[in-house]
This record gives C-alpha cells, structure tokens and sequence, in this order.
C-alpha cells in the first residue's frame, strides 16, 4: 500500500483517461491517470478553490502539489500577464500537468518536480495556492504554510482549501501564527478556504 499520490513514482498501472470540465466559465480538456491525486475527475475541493480565487493578470503565482493541474492553469488564465510556475512531488503528475498546458494552449506556466518548494529555493511569489496533501500528515501540511509564508512578496497571499473534518481549525490557528492576517473567504460543504496575508 506503500504507492500513493504523493509519491514521487508511482507504481499503479497507468489508466490514462481525458475529463472535460468547466472551470471559471472556461471549458478545460485535462489528461489524468492513475497514480495522481483526484484521477476521474477534478475535486470538490479545488473547484471551490478555483472558483473562490482573486488573481490580479499580472499575478506571479505559485501552486503547490499542482497535481495534473486544474488549479495552476486556472490561475494562469486569470493571471494573463503573469506567470504560475507549478510543483509537485510526483513524477506523474508534473508529465501530466505539462501534456495538460499543451492541450489546453495555456504557455504563462513552469511545471517543476519538486519535493514541496525544493525547486524555487531563493524566489519570492505574489500570490501561493495550494490543495495540500492531507494525507501526507499535519507536519507536511504545516511545513507548507511555512515555507508558503518563506516565499511569499511582502502582502502577498497564501490561499488553501481544506476540510473541516480534515484540520481546517488546526490550519487556520497555524497559518494566523504565520501570517499577518487570515480570511475564510468562503465555505461549501465541508470545505473552507481561507486566503492569509504575509
């Protein structure tokens, strides 16, 4: 049972499969697999997401755990001018998410494999997203608002999704220790999504 989505290679067999979605009043064609996070279909939790996000066009945006990547090429077609670099740990995921940007034309991206923010050491963002592997524990979830806050412009923002059920409080308490202040932007069933302000 050791394989799971944030391994950095997954062994599961590949199930390649094509999911059309609309996201943001944008009609997006995403390859998924096995192996990755959400593979039929894009989750609950990152639509919330997606749809609760404020992005200036020239935002210069950072998604952690991009998976496939619904979030980051989200982010890019809001931030036309800007730029998103993506990361995630999984192997997979990032040849995913890049085949992804190419099928769906979208060119304002960098897709890394990173563990966490091993990959942008020394660069600072506008603005940091992230549906963060719960899965993966409360100290991986913990050091991503860390290193988020680390990498994070002065007045920049750090925007999560996460479950009620799944720590939402102890996320909150942790990023209001972080950051200079912290927002629930919105709720919907059971997710919550909170933006902090470095």
């Amino acid at each position: 049972m050791g394989d799971h989505y944030y391994s950095s290679q997954p062994g599961a067999a590949h199930e390649r499969r094509i999911i059309e979605v609309e996201l943001r009043s944008k009609a997006f064609k995403f390859i998924s697999d096995a192996g990755v996070f959400s593979k039929t279909g894009v989750d609950y939790g990152s639509r919330v997401l997606i749809d609760a996000l404020t992005l200036s066009e020239d935002s210069n945006v950072l998604d952690v755990g991009c998976g496939y990547g619904p979030i980051g090429l989200s982010a890019a077609c809001l931030a036309t001018k800007g730029h998103v670099t993506m990361l995630d740990v999984n192997a997979r995921a990032v040849q995913l998410a890049k085949e992804n940007a190419t099928l769906n034309h979208i060119e304002n991206v960098t897709i890394l494999e990173s563990d966490l923010f091993a990959a942008v050491q020394g660069q600072k963002f506008d603005v940091v997203l992230t549906n963060p592997p719960i899965r993966a524990g409360k100290s991986t979830v913990h050091a991503i608002f860390e290193e988020a806050a680390a990498h994070l412009k002065d007045g920049g923002s750090l925007w999560v999704v996460i479950q009620k059920k799944q720590g939402a409080p102890s996320a909150k308490a942790k990023m209001e220790e972080l950051f200079t202040s912290v927002e629930e932007v919105t709720k919907d069933k059971g997710y919550r999504i909170f933006q902090a302000i470095k």
